[in-house]
């Protein structure tokens, strides 16, 4: 019949660019977004899912009764799953235990067998739904493991989809792509085409706070990732599929932000999106907010709501977990800081003398502080007393020599919203917290101060 697909993967693609007309009236920049949740698998991760299968086709690594076996928070699997569905394959996905049951269903309806995992464990712990998919890849015959996290055909799928798609529809009148940072493939495939088609084009990323790709662009250190709430975006790895060299800037969301902006979207917008999609326009209308300049801004809306009805459009969801706007009964990083009696924040500078840092930590009573670059414009790392006792105790080095090889990443970065129930997993893991604003060091919190600000409000 005319004008019908021969099957649903010739849907994927084509879906439309809207203005946002409420959400963002207060900025210079007109910020429009590609609506890639009206994929027929409702995510980008079509796109990704149709050229990975494709290619691995091509060079032999699937063949007629094998297996797609994928670590996904959902998209991915749903987008293998679809085309699956029409290749004949069967699928195995693993996913984090946080992610939402909608997306689990969603993936057992297509026949997958989904298996969960623990989100709170380390990448390269038996249990993380990394190594679990690649065990289960060694145990099924026949098993394709398409490994979206370095799988260069995550990021080719959006250069040679996505981007070109986006710059016909808008004839080359977008000057910033602003896209979630999770396994790199939307953010540097779109990247790398917009790029070579504009000088001066800008590429921003947004990262949420848990994830360590904000600090690792400030700072090139990879600090202690954490949990949080928003799927599908944010990693506790660098992925081979993510080209960090292409990202302009990088924006910072805590969770709040994310589910408020996303609800605001549906209720305002009519734009029936997920948590991330909610992320990204977060982190592009901060950008604006912080550029104040007048250009177009193209936001890539990577899934739907529907997956999400019983966390982020959930009232007592939110409310529990406290996002709503109903005060947390522990409050926030900002009013722990408010109690700390004002005592100054106290910092070293990178090139500094050892000596000169233990006269600080003496005089100010401290064990581990945060260390500036030479001019004092961004963090590079803390530097912690044991450190400074053992660089004595091994005598390699004198009282004059510079704290630089001493200078660590064991630290958390969150900020002033964050709330107080989620630092106690974070110094956990981590020496301290640093709490930053705007790239700026408003403070830094360790167990001691946490100890002390939830004592007081025992007491009360």
């Amino acid at each position: 019949m005319t004008g019908a697909k021969a099957n649903i993967l010739e849907a994927i693609g084509r879906t439309p660019i809207v203005k946002l007309q409420k959400v963002a009236r207060h900025v210079s920049a007109e910020i429009f977004v590609k609506c890639e949740y009206l994929n027929p698998g409702g995510s980008m991760k079509d796109r990704v899912a149709r050229n990975i299968v494709e290619d691995a086709e091509r060079r032999g690594l699937l063949g007629p009764g094998g297996t797609i076996v994928e670590a996904t928070s959902g998209n991915t699997g749903m987008g293998l799953a679809l085309v699956a569905a029409l290749r004949g394959y069967a699928c195995v996905f693993v996913m984090p235990d946080k992610m939402s049951q909608e997306k689990v269903a969603g993936l057992r309806a297509f026949g997958a067998r989904v298996v969960i995992c623990p989100t709170a464990v380390e990448p390269d712990d038996p249990r993380s739904y990394y190594l679990t998919a690649k065990r289960i890849v060694q145990e099924t015959p026949g098993a394709f493991y398409a490994n979206q996290y370095h799988n260069q055909a995550n990021p080719e799928a959006h250069y040679l989809s996505t981007a070109p798609e986006i710059w016909e529809q808008t004839a080359g009148e977008v000057d910033v792509f602003v896209a979630g940072m999770g396994t790199g493939g939307t953010i540097s495939g779109c990247g790398r085409y917009f790029k070579e088609k504009k000088p001066g084009f800008r590429l921003v990323g947004v990262d949420p706070i848990g994830s360590l790709y904000y600090e690792y662009i400030k700072t090139g250190r990879m600090t202690r990732p954490f949990a949080y709430y928003v799927e599908g975006i944010g990693e506790d790895f660098l992925p081979s599929t993510m080209n960090l060299k292409l990202v302009d800037e990088i924006v910072r969301v805590d969770d709040k932000e994310c589910f408020l902006m996303t609800r605001e979207l549906v209720r305002q917008e009519g734009l029936f999106v997920g948590g991330s999609s909610g992320a990204a326009v977060a982190g592009a209308i901060k950008y604006a907010e912080a550029t104040k300049r007048k250009e177009n801004i193209l936001v890539l809306l990577p899934d739907g709501a529907s997956k999400y009805l019983s966390k982020i459009f959930d009232d007592k969801w939110m409310r529990e977990n406290g996002f709503l706007d109903e005060p947390d009964p522990l409050g926030t990083v900002v009013e722990l800081l408010r109690s700390k009696k004002q005592r100054p924040l106290i910092t070293a500078r990178k090139g500094q003398a050892v000596r000169d840092v233990i006269a600080l930590m003496r005089d100010n009573g401290v064990s581990q502080m945060p260390v500036l670059a030479g001019d004092g414009a961004r963090l590079v790392g803390i530097v912690a007393e044991v450190d400074l006792l053992d660089h004595l105790v091994k005598g390699e080095g004198g009282l004059d020599t510079p704290i630089d090889d001493l200078i660590e990443s064991d630290y958390a970065t969150v900020s002033p919203a964050t709330r107080i129930h989620l630092l106690r997993n974070i110094l956990n893991d981590a020496k301290i917290v640093v709490v930053e604003e705007r790239d700026a060091i408003v403070g830094v919190i360790t167990k001691i101060d946490l100890i002390e600000y939830l004592a007081e409000r025992r007491a009360r």
